[in-house]
């Protein structure tokens, strides 16, 4: 992780990388795009590009304000996530149709940086239910499967969210009243 006393952060927080001896690069939705420039992406048009880096911007743009609340200080104090919001509708739309976010790419950076912000609401904010967006559920369950999700963040956080998201897809299949 390195030494936080030292970190090149202008606010002194993370995410920062250094990269290449003499490159900073802070905050996650910079970082991302930092290294989508060094990716080779050949087998990616232009069209799968812009739309990888249209949804970086939306992730950090939009996502972020809608998935965490903050006081004027800055301050977390909760999720936008328990009440409907039309952003997240469209996003369930879009996700009826395709696994991840750049049709036809497969996993991509724009996954990393959606299924960030949302894969973070249900840890620190367990109680969240977001079954309403059954869609967005699924797709969170699959970007937190992957290996490499394991790899970065921990078995015991993996099995919490895919857990949790398991509980959510069973409340999205409850009728109330068998029939509703």
């Amino acid at each position: 992780m390195g030494d936080l006393a030292n970190n090149p952060h202008p606010f002194g927080q993370i995410p920062c990388l250094t990269d290449d001896g003499d490159v900073t690069v802070f905050e996650s939705g910079a970082i991302l795009l930092y290294l989508l420039s060094k990716a080779e992406l050949d087998d990616l048009s232009e069209q799968k590009k812009a739309s990888v880096l249209s949804w970086v911007s939306w992730a950090n743009a939009s996502l972020d304000p809608i998935c965490f609340l903050e006081t004027p200080e800055g301050k977390v104090y909760d999720t936008g996530l328990k009440k409907p919001n039309r952003r997240i509708n469209t996003l369930d739309e879009l996700l009826a149709d395709q696994d991840f976010l750049v049709e036809d790419a497969g996993f991509t950076i724009a996954d990393v940086a959606v299924a960030s912000y949302l894969l973070y609401v249900p840890q620190f904010f367990p109680d969240v239910d977001l079954s309403r967006w059954s869609n967005v559920v699924r797709y969170m369950k699959d970007c937190a499967s992957r290996t490499a999700y394991g790899e970065a963040f921990g078995e015991n956080v993996q099995a919490f969210l895919l857990n949790s998201l398991d509980e959510m897809g069973k409340k999205k299949d409850k009728k109330m009243f068998g029939v509703f």
